[in-house]
């Protein structure tokens, strides 16, 4: 998994050498790339790195979750076809200041329903699909520096990204995590059912054809986790190897 490193080492003296030699080090259009599986705290870590360094934030499983979210209201299965192409032409999708945006309107919050949850693999595991929105996630690293989250981000597409992480955690700390975010929102659901439906998830993540989840090649570390509250520690750690490129 490349770049193993003791999440316990004491970095926090780096903290501002990290923000503040961050953009002397990397030109514009630096990207970081945070890959790992549903729940791992991909966009939570992404968000609070991305903050700390003064890069804008992509998070790349929004925009497939507006996808699924367009195409299902318009009854359109994820099946390969004239169809799905026609429809994709009508999904107007549009990323303003971490905000997604679908014709006009911000969904940011509909896309994160339990109803998508179960169906967005689907959607995304399709190559018509994948391929339709590749440009609109590599546009965003021409416009800013980026942190981009996701399955392929360090493998598809960023591959020459200027740090590739792959960010872990036990499938139980990641179906708690699930459950928290349903709760703020109001919504209940039975950690059994979260945990099946994250394995399964999983599954269909790796074996998919085009774009599977895996380790980036050239990725500096595989960071795995297991508790909630580790996210200053991962930080620490990104820092530290942003430091040393």
């Amino acid at each position: 998994y490349g770049d193993h490193r003791d999440l316990h080492y004491p970095l926090r003296r780096q903290r501002q050498m990290c923000i503040r030699d961050s953009h002397k080090r990397h030109a514009a259009g630096t990207v970081i790339t945070i890959d790992g599986p549903a729940g791992a705290g991909k966009s939570t870590i992404a968000k609070l790195l991305a903050a700390r360094l003064g890069f804008e934030y992509l998070d790349t499983g929004a925009i497939y979750r507006t996808v699924t979210f367009c195409l299902s209201r318009k009854s359109v299965p994820p099946v390969e076809n004239d169809i799905l192409r026609l429809a994709l032409i009508g999904c107007r999708i549009k990323i303003e200041g971490g905000r997604v945006i679908l014709d006009g309107k911000d969904v940011s919050g509909q896309i994160r329903s339990q109803e998508i949850d179960r169906i967005v693999s689907a959607y995304s595991a399709l190559p018509m699909i994948r391929s339709y929105l590749i440009n609109i996630q590599r546009e965003q690293a021409v416009l800013a520096d980026l942190v981009a989250d996701g399955r392929d981000m360090g493998s598809v597409v960023f591959p020459k990204a200027a740090l590739k992480i792959y960010l872990d955690a036990d499938v139980s700390v990641r179906a708690e995590r699930r459950m928290l975010e349903l709760a703020a929102r109001g919504e209940k659901a039975e950690i059994r059912e979260i945990l099946e439906e994250i394995r399964e998830r999983d599954r269909k993540d790796r074996e998919r054809e085009t774009s599977p989840l895996l380790v980036p090649e050239g990725s500096h570390v595989a960071v795995s986790y297991t508790h909630l509250r580790a996210h200053e520690t991962v930080l620490d750690l990104v820092c530290r190897l942003l430091l040393e490129k």
